[in-house]
């Protein structure tokens, strides 16, 4: 068991030093060489638990991956479903989530690097953590529509599409700029786009920084 802990210990230290190396250098210019170096682990021993630079980067995204459900569909299940709370509040379940994935890109250096890893046109992945954002954001807004939180005559695709290039494009801004991480940042986005997204009457319950139940959302 003791054996098995120590394992596990050194692939987690190995993931989050090819995160750092990913985010500082890119996946072109990073090596294995200087991921073991971070890591402190010999390069027989990287290898042992990851076949090559590739697999190290499919391990950095698959792990973002999983932080990124856990801010969307596992904390609020899902938002395409006929009914249920998240429906009922869908504006404000966006805006918690924007601030809750600013708040990974902003701590999370592996989160951080596996959305730079999906843009990067060197390589490719199964796995895409804009499109898994994009997905999730198009069925809170048609959840929003169906319960009538959507401004009239806006269509649930368009209000998704301002959100996902908004929220990415700080990302990516974020990715040299740690400024456009910060909660204020996304809370002054927020509160210039709700007055054009929301159903009249419904405004005036959201908050543009995030809900007094958010832990992830209070500005700073």
């Amino acid at each position: 068991m003791a054996k098995q802990e120590r394992a596990a210990r050194t692939r987690e230290t190995l993931i989050r030093a090819a995160a750092e190396v990913f985010a500082e250098q890119g996946f072109v210019t990073a090596s294995i060489a200087a991921i073991s170096r971070r890591a402190g682990v010999s390069a027989g021993g990287l290898h042992f638990h990851f076949e090559s630079k590739t697999a190290l980067a499919r391990a950095v995204e698959d792990r973002a991956s999983q932080a990124l459900r856990r801010v969307t569909t596992e904390r609020w299940g899902a938002a395409a479903a006929p009914s249920g709370a998240v429906d009922g509040n869908a504006l404000q379940v966006l805006v918690d989530s924007s601030h809750s994935l600013m708040a990974l890109l902003a701590s999370d250096v592996v989160v951080r690097a596996a959305f730079g890893l999906c843009a990067d046109v060197s390589r490719t992945s199964e796995v895409d953590l804009r499109r898994q954002w994009r997905l999730w954001v198009e069925a809170v807004t048609r959840a929003a529509a169906r319960h009538g939180a959507l401004a009239d005559g806006l269509a649930p695709q368009d209000a998704a599409g301002v959100v996902v290039a908004s929220t990415v494009g700080l990302q990516a801004l974020g990715a040299d700029e740690r400024d456009w991480l910060a909660p204020h940042a996304l809370t002054r986005f927020w509160a210039l786009t709700l007055p054009q997204l929301a159903a009249a009457g419904t405004l005036d319950g959201l908050a543009p920084e995030g809900s007094a139940a958010h832990p992830d959302s209070v500005p700073d």
